[in-house]
């Protein structure tokens, strides 16, 4: 009935699930530095038309809000060139090492645009970055009980990330920074925002850092 609450058994059935559909062919048309272009024909159903979609074939990322005992969370800045802007971000880097553990990758990527190691790891959003465009899924971690990375182990960053800016910011005014406009990068806005949520039973619903991530293409 409109307008009616929903149960909570109910709230638990809104669930994104697999849908495996009569794939008929699939071709690279791009071959990229990082990733590459797909052109896959597919029907809907068996008696459907074939249908074309190009799409980007992705790794796949993880990215990951640090905060600190203050309840901080740590905000890089680094220009992106295809929207020609310096962007208020946070650490995240692609799935590119074969067969490197979900947490490890995000751990490294901590590490090499951070100088941060964490001792408490959790999930806090999985999601598609742009699934009418792209295979990329991201899983975004929140990092706590944070420690400073050794200057003689730190990442030397180089192109640009050499420009990379740090700011710690209260959460509450992360998501004011979100909400006003302010902020643009898809992470840092998921992340801040999931944040903001889980906050409301101190992080207790968030899941182990090893949960399932069903949805990333290695998985599937």
């Amino acid at each position: 009935m409109p307008g009616t609450p929903e149960t909570p058994q109910a709230a638990r059935q809104v669930s994104d699930a697999p849908s495996p559909r009569r794939l008929l062919s699939t071709e690279k048309v791009y071959e990229g530095r990082i990733w590459d272009v797909v052109s896959d024909s597919f029907q809907l159903s068996e008696a459907g038309e074939s249908l074309t979609r190009d799409y980007i074939d992705h790794p796949g990322a993880v990215a990951v809000l640090p905060m600190n005992g203050a309840g901080e969370v740590l905000l890089i800045r680094q220009y992106r060139h295809p929207v020609g802007m310096d962007l208020w971000e946070i650490p995240a880097g692609l799935l590119d090492v074969e067969g490197e553990d979900f947490v490890a990758g995000a751990a490294r990527e901590l590490a090499e645009e951070a100088d941060l190691a964490a001792g408490e790891w959790n999930v806090l959003v999985d999601f598609f970055n742009s699934p009418g465009s792209s295979s990329e899924a991201i899983r975004i971690y929140l990092a706590r009980d944070l420690t400073d990375v050794p200057h003689h182990e730190r990442h030397e960053r180089t192109d640009e990330e050499a420009e990379i800016e740090f700011h710690w910011i209260a959460l509450d005014d992360a998501v004011a920074a979100v909400l006003e406009g302010r902020l643009h990068n898809p992470s840092a806005v998921v992340g801040i925002l999931a944040a903001a949520a889980a906050k409301a039973d101190g992080f207790a619903g968030l899941r182990p850092a090893d949960a399932p991530w069903p949805a990333h293409p290695s998985q599937r």
